[in-house]
């Protein structure tokens, strides 16, 4: 998952670039988490790595650019984009080379272009998603997120990295829509994403996060086919 910073201490400003960013990365069906931080010293201390890092340059005790120096000496492949409401720091920042520097205000065109830019050096792609009604609400859900499918009678529990979505949808309608897609119908019941998993028995399928999925007599074969594809385009297999 991609993991973004944003340092600056204007909160309406942190807050409104935040949320830009979450916009700008949901569009581009990207699975990201996006923090923020009122100063810099606050964004060192931080344990986690961030992949691209939003600084202010202008902020009371330590600055943007002494921030990104200290990036730099922890972290020298984190992108940096420097955000300023002046141009007469282009040249100082240099020196911490920094992917880009915004100007504010900040428009959602210039930031979507910046990220689609950095999101192609990282090679990044765009994740594949399917829309759930529930609750006369709209949930998107990434492919990549999903553990497996399970029916029970019209209920589908789709049951995900960070939990269990259920709905109402037809396993055969959903077969169709994913096939292409790494997903395997082990059993009328089961729709699993060969991604996780990590073991198999003539029985059963076992999955990274230790279930284990019972799998057809009958589509057994099948599905020794499908994850020896699956190795092969994913580098499972030389």
């Amino acid at each position: 998952m991609l993991s973004v910073a944003v340092c600056d201490d204007e909160a309406r400003e942190c807050c409104s670039l935040v949320l830009q960013i979450r916009k700008m990365i949901g569009e581009l069906n990207i699975s990201c988490i996006v923090r923020s931080f009122g100063s810099g010293r606050e964004l060192l201390e931080a344990k986690e790595n961030f992949d691209i890092i939003f600084l202010d340059v202008i902020m009371d005790g330590v600055d943007g650019l002494e921030t990104a120096r200290l990036i730099r000496e922890k972290a020298y492949d984190r992108f940096l984009v420097f955000v300023s409401s002046s141009r007469e720091y282009v040249f100082d920042a240099y020196e911490a080379e920094p992917f880009w520097y915004l100007v504010k205000p900040v428009t959602d065109q210039k930031l979507k272009r910046i990220l689609q830019k950095i999101l192609s050096k990282m090679e990044i792609q765009p994740q594949e998603f399917i829309l759930v009604s529930k609750d006369r609400e709209k949930k998107k859900i990434f492919l990549g997120d999903i553990y497996y499918f399970e029916v029970r009678g019209r209920v589908m529990d789709i049951h995900c990295t960070d939990g269990t979505v259920t709905y109402y949808e037809k396993m055969e309608k959903l077969e169709k829509e994913l096939q292409g897609k790494d997903f395997f119908r082990c059993h009328k019941s089961y729709l699993v994403n060969l991604k996780y998993v990590s073991g198999y028995s003539r029985q059963e399928l076992i999955l990274d996060n230790g279930e284990k999925i019972v799998i057809a007599r009958r589509r057994y074969e099948g599905f020794c086919r499908e994850i020896l594809r699956y190795m092969r385009t994913n580098g499972g297999i030389l």
